[in-house]
């Protein structure tokens, strides 16, 4: 994993960024963005180890795909206390908060009920719901335990200090947890490429994102609908007074069938664009990437 992490840092510092191998993306990926009334930031990750980026220098506010960040963490804790994803958490009436989006507290509104950790995770990934991300966070020691545990990883480009609750109270408080394009890619990237869970956990949670059931107009729609595996999680804020977004993310790996695959982190800030044209620069930077791994990237395989 050390060596995985130096080649990476290598590269986040080297002038291979400019390279005329990934300018064409880059300058494709500039133009998408070109004249929107947003902060646009995207990075991606060819082969485990070629890497680009565009206004990776700002930091990005990470809304729901915090919650991937969470779900390292919790199979970290589960695997370090002797738990599993069968273990159950009793959740209290009061834990139910009703000013969130939750489908497992509308589920059971009367609360009072015990559920697996494993169950909390899809609830967390693949409905992105806030109330199961908070049962979780408050099991593993708070936001404290995914920052530290995601430096741990050699990812310092991310800073997470808020639950759910604590990003509703205000809006402002939405921009409290934060990364770079890159950092998010290399938190997924990471988790590809080495082994930090017992196999069976990390097909969990790469079939969960898989099921991801959000974010059909992002990612998922720049690419084709066959011969890809799209796995993401996404993050979607509330507008300000001034009718600004605070942020609208996306963030995943697109698998082809001879395993190759490539990840990308697109984070948009501040946007005073409608949420249909922030997901339509999603979708574009999706498929201008994918084109680009498929013509540039992809070893073709023969019969």
């Amino acid at each position: 994993m050390k060596s995985f992490f130096v080649s990476l840092l290598l590269i986040l510092c080297s002038p291979v960024l400019l390279m005329a191998q990934t300018e064409e993306l880059g300058s494709q990926l500039r133009q998408i963005i070109n004249g929107q009334q947003a902060t646009v930031g995207v990075a991606v990750i060819f082969k485990g180890s070629e890497l680009i980026t565009v206004n990776n220098q700002y930091h990005y506010p990470m809304l729901s795909t915090a919650k991937f960040h969470l779900a390292l963490a919790v199979l970290d804790y589960i695997n370090r206390k002797g738990e599993s994803l069968e273990t159950t958490i009793h959740i209290g009436k009061n834990e139910l908060k009703d000013n969130t989006y939750s489908p497992m507290r509308d589920a059971n509104p009367s609360g009072n009920f015990t559920i697996s950790i494993g169950d909390l995770l899809k609830y967390t990934l693949i409905q992105s719901d806030n109330v199961a991300s908070d049962v979780l966070l408050s099991h593993i020691g708070g936001p404290k335990a995914v920052n530290q545990y995601i430096h741990k990883l050699g990812i310092k480009d991310v800073s997470i200090t808020a639950s759910e609750a604590e990003m509703h109270q205000t809006i402002d408080n939405q921009y409290l947890n934060w990364t770079t394009p890159s950092a998010a890619a290399l938190a997924i990237e990471t988790f590809l490429q080495n082994n930090l869970y017992p196999k069976e956990q990390k097909f969990f949670l790469q079939h969960a994102m898989t099921e991801c059931a959000t974010g059909e107009n992002k990612l998922k729609a720049g690419l084709p609908k066959k011969n890809v595996l799209l796995a993401h999680k996404t993050g979607s804020s509330d507008r300000n007074e001034f009718g600004i977004k605070i942020g609208d993310n996306d963030m995943g790996f697109v698998v082809f069938p001879n395993g190759q695959y490539y990840t990308i982190a697109v984070f948009i800030m501040n946007s005073r664009e409608s949420d249909k044209t922030n997901a339509q620069l999603i979708e574009a930077i999706s498929r201008a990437v994918y084109l680009y791994f498929k013509e540039n990237i992809l070893t073709k395989t023969t019969d």
